[in-house]
């Protein structure tokens, strides 16, 4: 059986799917298992507001780039920022980049921020 025409359409692009993400980062320094694990973490929390994830290897900057950028912005670098990120973190700045208002669930409770589910007026408690 041959496909149908709409069988044959493309998946929504990036700019329909929302923001990309870049992870840039030191071949030299063995680094990209590394950026994928970030990449499958930052998808799989934000699987609908982002377009895409892009594993850019850096072959030049010496001292080992670590960078991690949404629409072009960097939310982390491993230089100013001190190190890799902690997966809570990287969450909570690339959240805050594509949607402040969005609840992390136990990423924000943990670090005090407000989550709807820690109000007693919207939840029963058992002593």
């Amino acid at each position: 059986m041959s496909p149908t025409p709409k069988d044959l359409t493309l998946p929504p692009s990036p700019e329909t799917l929302g923001s990309e993400v870049t992870v840039r980062y030191c071949a030299g320094c063995r680094w990209l298992l590394r950026a994928a694990y970030y990449a499958q973490e930052l998808l799989a929390t934000f699987e609908n507001q982002i377009g895409g994830v892009t594993l850019q290897p850096d072959h030049s900057t010496p001292g080992g780039v670590f960078e991690i950028h949404v629409s072009g912005r960097r939310v982390w670098s491993r230089t100013e920022d001190g190190g890799f990120p902690e997966v809570k973190e990287l969450k909570r700045r690339v959240r805050d980049q594509l949607d402040p208002d969005r609840p992390l669930g136990h990423i924000d409770r943990n670090a005090g921020h407000a989550c709807p589910l820690d109000d007693d007026n919207q939840t029963t408690r058992q002593p």
